[in-house]
């Protein structure tokens, strides 16, 4: 399979995922994300306890790129500490602005979301990309 097919493969999959399309039972933090440019709209709830990210959903609506990023960002986030959890922020963001290469060894921290690296050559889906993960790193930071 090409790289470009698992990117498809990734991106439909989580698209579509129900798993983390839920609210967080006595969350910490609620924080609502837009990307006014194409109509993605994301609230991510989560339950930090400890400095420990316990649990995170999201609700919310918008292109496949976003919803899949979100999912993707839930599944590498949640069991982190808040400090682990913005270190893998900036790994993502990294990778997304092209400052982090193929064989670059921080893109395995990044697990499937990794599949999102070809995003970068598309700007305008870029915000679609990045839309949980600067919600993320802004709910981290309250």
């Amino acid at each position: 399979m090409d790289l470009r097919s698992l990117y498809n493969q990734v991106i439909t999959e989580k698209s579509r995922s129900n798993e983390h399309r839920h609210p967080v039972d006595d969350c910490t933090c609620s924080l609502e994300g837009v990307n006014p440019s194409c109509g993605d709209d994301i609230t991510l709830q989560l339950r930090v306890k400890d400095g420990v990210i316990e649990d995170v959903g999201f609700m919310g609506a918008g292109c496949a790129i976003s919803q899949a990023s979100t999912a993707l960002m839930i599944d590498i986030l949640k069991g982190k500490t808040v400090a682990e959890a913005k270190e893998l922020i900036d790994v993502f963001f990294g990778m997304i602005k092209g400052e982090i290469g193929e064989d670059d060894e921080r893109l395995e921290l990044l697990e499937d979301a990794a599949a999102l690296k070809g995003i970068a050559h598309t700007p305008a889906r870029v915000k679609c990309a990045v839309l949980a993960w600067h919600t993320m790193e802004e709910a981290l930071d309250k």
